[in-house]
């Protein structure tokens, strides 16, 4: 997940303004925390005093209805009273998982090369939210790599105006993952699957904002919602230096450098139908960086990733729920640097990217998903090497069947506790550039084809 850097020069002077945004922010959420129970921040669901149906398509994230949308870009901030309830909150992922053919080295040090049983992640969350501030600071532990490490950060500022007759609702986030931000499940950070394993094989390529940043940059974005139908946002993401990385636990070696800043947009039109809603919207995000941090050549690699996507819910009574969503990610890449590095030949590539998924979820709690995905794009005997195609296409496609039975009105366990079971089989119809021997060694797209079962809790 974690992957580029901003490089060394001035790092001391950059990392005290990073350390200070963050522990203001972090330090905020502290404040409110520790000062009179009106002002304190609990977990979500209790805080708002609501069953995690509310907020979660199928009763469990990150997938979100209207009104976690609403939730979210109104910072985290509404409250179901002024009592005081704990705002930690825990997640744990762990996951069985079968390859169609064993793979050609075990996913991770300790394991096998098949049938593999881990503890995927253990997360701590500090969330919660009072007045025009809110938040969440999440903490994991790597099952595979066994550390701990800095996660998903979102820290917002809100308040209400009123522009040119419009109501518009203002916002900042200060957060560590382009599009971890976005409220809609179509962009990558909470796009399907929404839950997957490092023990599982997956294709080489893919576009740099859908994952590459998460982890190892930090931003501030600045976002309007005007009359809850037009979402615009605009930020900028900078890069976190390598001694950074290293105290929050991402391995620098992982990541690149940003040459400054890397501008991020975007726009989106929801539009509500009594029961149902549809949202259109595109993204952007425009980066230079050194491969690998390596400033030796004197030159960067640039990327233009340029976005589309929609969504479509039906809620009906909440007994019967249907969801669609899709992107479509095209991706310009000026290779100077990679170029003079010997990593390509090609200076100018381009690569595309689509993801299409539905569900069906009965009552919130029984659901099935099905999705489609693609990576295409031009080929490179040096970029690409390991394919025997040269080429970076990937294909296939992903069903899903999970059951989710404390999500709904009056939980047994209360509403601090959810599980979620699902079952996951991954198909691949093409990986690495062919469907057949795609490595030259006589292996197969088909031999990728994963079953995953997977236990969710949170608490």
């Amino acid at each position: 997940m974690r992957r580029r850097i901003c490089g060394r020069v001035h790092s001391c002077a950059r990392d005290g303004v990073i350390l200070c945004l963050l522990s203001g922010s972090v330090g905020l959420l502290l404040l409110l925390l520790a000062t009179d129970p009106a002002a304190a921040v609990p977990a979500f669901a209790v805080q708002t005093g609501q069953p995690c149906q509310t907020c979660h398509i199928g009763a469990f994230g990150p997938q979100l209805t209207p009104f976690g949308r609403q939730f979210k870009m109104n910072g985290y901030t509404l409250r179901a009273g002024d009592t005081f309830t704990p705002p930690v909150s825990g997640m744990a992922i762990a996951s069985f998982v079968h390859t169609q053919k064993d793979q050609p080295e075990p996913p991770a040090p300790g394991t096998h090369r098949n049938d593999n049983t881990a503890l995927d992640e253990a997360a701590v969350f500090l969330a919660g939210g009072y007045g025009h501030v809110g938040g969440f600071a999440e903490i994991t532990y790597e099952g595979l790599d066994h550390k701990w490490t800095w996660d998903n950060l979102d820290v917002r500022a809100v308040d209400h105006a009123n522009l040119l007759g419009h109501d518009v609702l203002l916002g900042l986030s200060l957060n560590n993952s382009p599009t971890v931000q976005d409220v809609w499940a179509t962009l990558p950070a909470w796009g399907f699957p929404f839950t997957d394993s490092d023990l599982m094989p997956g294709p080489d390529a893919a576009t740099l904002i859908s994952d590459a940043l998460a982890q190892n940059v930090l931003g501030l974005n600045a976002y309007a919602w005007w009359d809850d139908h037009l979402y615009t946002e605009a930020g900028l993401y900078r890069s976190l230096s390598a001694d950074f990385l290293k105290n929050v636990g991402v391995d620098p070696e992982e990541t690149n450098d940003l040459d400054g800043a890397a501008p991020y947009l975007r726009a989106a039109w929801q539009q509500n139908y009594g029961d149902q809603n549809v949202e259109f919207g595109a993204f952007a995000l425009f980066a230079d960086f050194f491969p690998g941090r390596d400033r030796s050549t004197g030159k960067t690699d640039h990327f233009t990733d340029l976005g589309l996507d929609a969504s479509y819910q039906f809620t009906g009574t909440g007994e019967h729920i249907f969801t669609l969503n899709s992107r479509y990610i095209h991706e310009i890449q000026t290779l100077d640097a990679t170029q003079a590095l010997g990593g390509t030949l090609s200076r100018d590539l381009n690569l595309n990217e689509i993801n299409i998924n539905a569900s069906y979820y009965y009552k919130n709690t029984y659901g099935v998903s099905a999705g489609a995905f693609g990576v295409w794009g031009d080929g490179d005997p040096l970029l690409y090497a390991d394919s025997r195609t040269f080429s970076p296409d990937s294909q296939g496609f992903i069903l899903q069947a999970d059951v989710t039975p404390f999500g709904g009105d009056n939980p047994p366990l209360g509403t601090r506790v959810n599980v979620r079971v699902g079952l996951q089989y991954v198909v691949f119809t093409k990986f690495n550039g062919a469907s057949s021997n795609f490595d030259g060694l006589g292996h197969n797209a088909s031999d990728n084809n994963t079953l995953r079962l997977f236990l969710w809790t949170a608490f």
